[in-house]
């Protein structure tokens, strides 16, 4: 090996060594895959119980009123996010494991907070909504989008890139759900659950499988 080859291979595991040390490389693309999946199965959840408040609402089908749905699909809601939650740190822990990384350090501190900030200011908007403004649901699903669209932007200094381009997508499509309310459901799939299988997936083969 000649004398710049060793430089260059110098300068590539220093350039390594401080890329570890300055972002989160432990994210799992299958926690993004089991998240999709999961969002997935509780949107067909809540399609199904709109469709019951639809039919009882014309007389026939399940007996549901209003304050049963909210409750329902609240309920929904956080068994979809504790279970995605679940999954993800478990796969993550397994990806640290693998790449003989702590999952728990100053990086992965900063991207927590980052990422936190802006999930707690939508979740209490979002909290606002239900409780001080009645009639504003058909915010809540582009407001869930935007705000967990910023929280990736925020965080994504700290892990990968390609989470700063999902952020990006959804905070889109957070925005077009604005202009296009009654079909919230449909936006939130897409994001929570297409979108975060498509980039889960591209990440997978970009970092973990080729490694």
């Amino acid at each position: 090996m000649s004398n710049q080859e060793e430089q260059l291979s110098a300068l590539n595991d220093i350039r390594k060594m401080m890329d570890r040390s300055s972002r989160f490389i432990s994210l799992s693309g299958l926690s993004g895959v089991f998240a999709g999946i999961t969002a997935l199965g509780g949107a067909f959840l809540a399609h199904r119980e709109l469709d019951n408040y639809s039919n009882n609402r014309y007389g026939y089908g399940i007996s549901l009123d209003l304050d049963d749905l909210e409750f329902s699909l609240i309920k929904i809601g956080l068994s979809v996010l504790v279970i995605a939650l679940v999954g993800g740190l478990l796969l993550t822990l397994r990806q640290s494991r693998k790449k003989s990384l702590p999952l728990w350090d100053k990086t992965a501190k900063n991207l927590l907070i980052n990422l936190a900030i802006p999930l707690i200011s939508g979740g209490l908007f979002i909290i606002a909504l239900l409780l001080v403004h009645p009639g504003t649901y058909g915010l809540i699903a582009p407001s869930c989008l935007l705000f967990y669209g910023l929280a990736l932007i925020n965080a994504s200094k700290y892990t990968y890139s390609d989470i700063r381009f999902l952020g990006i997508c959804e905070i889109a499509l957070g925005l077009v759900a604005m202009f296009n309310i009654g079909y919230g459901l449909h936006f939130w799939t897409i994001g929570f659950g297409i979108l975060h299988i498509f980039y889960g997936l591209i990440m997978y083969f970009k970092y973990e499988r080729a490694k």
